[in-house]
């Protein structure tokens, strides 16, 4: 089979779906798939790999981290002709994945779509409001013809079924449980950031509105002074909130920035509590792989988190926006190590049994089952005809 992907966000981007994608060709790779990947430029050249197609870009004016894609579509037309795909995936529904899209419908080739960010739910935080039905009304035309629309949780399937979407496909979500992992805790951490505190609570996430930073913010300002000694809070990532965020800061805060690979892993692993306050996650990457470093949860009960998070098992879930909610579970399970400790035991239980493996195979099946499925149709048109 060969492979056609488009997608306006990739690695080296901080972001879920960039992620997710650099996975996934990582794994096409691994088993001989061979297939093309279309995606805005946002590093060198020499940085991305042959089947890996840079497009000319600009930075977005709402979010500079995010690139605008300039393509063209001879160029891509003519990449794709020489290539001769036999499916299309369009993993976003911007300049790249509607390039993709229009190539789809030109040559009548089996093409996918994959819903991975909850937009409509974004626009609130921005003032735009207003946008939501058009929202919806173009990503219903965009997905419409797809043989099939790709959603990483039963929640989102649920809502998107809801907008009046077909043909919906769980596409879920691996954790590397080798990388993740509670044996990489390690005091380092706290010499290394000066904590002294019992208890070091951790978010990991972009610090933007979206992610409900306001709820995390006010969570931070209003615990009790009595609690505010024995908790220290470390924040990773950054966003166009983060200023903002450090002038309303008390003093037991640090920030890290944006971190990776193993110094990200033993964050996570010399934390106690992972809070997370987002209410618009269409599945929660940071929470499954706070969960395979072996730490409970309390989490916005909203969103795809709610396919990860197990009630008084792996975490606690609370009202989203609610920081009087997030402040009164910090303070009752803050003196309860003893069940904080057996929640993390059964969250990195929970996240053994998720491998990128068995993830990226079930979606080749799908591929190839979509592909067939076209390729009898056809057989069925011309025998008909």
């Amino acid at each position: 089979m060969r492979l056609a992907l488009f997608t306006d966000t990739f690695f080296p981007q901080t972001n879920g779906v960039a992620h997710t994608l650099y996975r996934l060709t990582k794994h096409l790779h691994r088993r001989g798939i061979e297939h093309l990947l279309f995606t805005p430029k946002s590093a060198p050249e020499d940085s991305y790999a042959a089947p890996i197609r840079p497009i000319a870009s600009i930075p977005f004016l709402l979010y500079p981290e995010c690139r605008l894609a300039l393509p063209s579509m001879l160029s891509i037309r003519n990449q794709l002709n020489a290539f001769q795909p036999d499916l299309l995936h369009m993993a976003t529904p911007f300049n790249i994945g509607l390039c993709g899209l229009r190539l789809a419908h030109r040559y009548n080739l089996p093409h996918v779509t994959s819903y991975h960010t909850h937009f409509d739910r974004y626009l609130e935080y921005y003032r735009l409001k207003r946008m939501v039905p058009l929202y919806w009304k173009y990503m219903k035309w965009f997905h419409q013809s797809c043989d099939a629309t790709l959603a990483p949780s039963l929640e989102t399937i649920n809502s998107l079924r809801l907008q009046g979407f077909s043909r919906l496909k769980l596409w879920s979500r691996g954790i590397d449980c080798q990388l993740y992992t509670p044996e990489k805790r390690s005091e380092d951490v706290r010499e290394r950031y000066g904590i002294t505190a019992p208890l070091l609570l951790l978010y990991v996430g972009r610090i933007a509105p979206e992610k409900d930073i306001a709820t995390l913010a006010l969570a931070m300002q209003k615990l009790p002074e009595s609690m505010q000694a024995q908790i220290h809070w470390l924040i990773v990532g950054d966003g166009p909130l983060l200023p903002e965020l450090r002038t309303q800061a008390p003093r037991n805060v640090t920030f890290t920035g944006y971190k990776y690979g193993e110094e990200l892993a033993q964050l996570y692993a010399s934390a106690d509590l992972f809070v997370f306050p987002s209410s618009t996650e269409t599945f929660g990457n940071v929470v499954l792989e706070a969960m395979a470093s072996g730490l409970p949860v309390i989490a916005a009960d909203a969103g795809g988190v709610r396919d990860l998070v197990l009630p008084g098992r792996t975490g606690i879930m609370v009202e989203p926006r609610q920081s009087e909610a997030l402040v009164r579970e910090i303070c009752i399970w803050a003196n309860q190590p003893k069940q904080l400790a057996a929640m993390g035991l059964e969250a990195r239980r929970q996240a053994l049994g998720r491998s990128w493996e068995s993830v990226f195979d079930g979606l080749i099946n799908d591929y190839e089952e979509i592909t067939e499925a076209r390729r009898t149709k056809k057989r069925a048109e011309i025998f008909t005809a």
